[in-house]
């Protein structure tokens, strides 16, 4: 069992789903995976739908904001790095080239969090933990496994988040050219880097989250029955099957 306690400073934690849809995401991840959702009231106003399987929190979802939507942001994962204390990385954030989207700030007594954005355009989001400490579970079926970056433009984010979170990069090549990077944090996998010629029209550099399913034959066939899209795969790869899908 994938079961947390903590993470290790500079380790992914957490993801979320900003969203047009937050019903119709709820039923179509929880048909998916078989999640249960809890919707939990925001002090400010609006919905945080926490995921759960089998009880642990896996993710969560939320309404994507009225700004976003103007400015043409499709709905997307956000992915979350733990860190012993957000406002140190967020000026750090800084003087590497990125951007601090949002300055290190209290979720009640969850815990404190901050935005940056690296070089390339991705953003993501830094967790110093409270009482919440993430996902309690992980890489199990139904849970988070693997975090990847893809941008048109690796060596930027791999230098920056290298002097971020002090994360290795292991440069896979084929005739010469990148075709990936794998991240690790003290020693231990933490996520990729795909480099991508180009993305799709509207999509900015960010953050992929994959997802342990037993078959992922067999839930493509589901993703399709529920009215989302298969974008890419399968396709198999040295650790296993992958494909990257959409939600409707």
């Amino acid at each position: 069992m994938g079961k947390r306690e903590r993470y290790a400073p500079g380790t992914f934690c957490w993801v979320e789903l900003a969203t047009t849809d937050p019903a119709g995401a709820t039923t179509f991840y929880g048909d998916l995976f078989g999640w249960q959702a809890e919707d939990v009231p925001i002090p400010e106003g609006g919905t945080y739908t926490m995921l759960r399987l089998d009880g642990d929190d896996v993710a969560a979802l939320y309404a994507q904001d009225a700004d976003q939507r103007e400015q043409g942001v499709p709905p997307h994962w956000f992915h979350y790095v733990s860190v012993e204390d957000a406002d140190a990385p967020a000026a750090r954030a800084r003087e590497l080239g990125g951007t601090v989207v949002a300055d290190a700030f209290d979720v009640g007594d969850s815990g404190r969090m901050a935005v940056v954005q690296d070089p390339t355009g991705a953003m993501l989001g830094l967790w110093q933990p409270g009482v919440h400490i993430g996902a309690r579970r992980i890489n199990d079926p139904g849970c988070l496994t693997w975090n990847e970056l893809q941008t048109p433009d690796p060596d930027p984010a791999i230098a920056f988040y290298g002097g971020l979170f002090g994360w290795e990069a292991e440069r896979v090549e084929q005739n010469g050219q990148l075709v990936y990077v794998t991240i690790s944090n003290a020693g231990r996998a933490n996520g990729g880097i795909m480099p991508m010629a180009e993305l799709s029209a509207g999509v900015p550099p960010h953050w992929l989250a994959y997802f342990t399913v037993p078959s992922t034959d067999n839930a493509i066939v589901r993703v399709r029955d529920l009215g989302g899209d298969v974008l890419a795969g399968p396709l198999d790869v040295p650790t296993g099957r992958i494909a990257v899908v959409r939600d409707p």
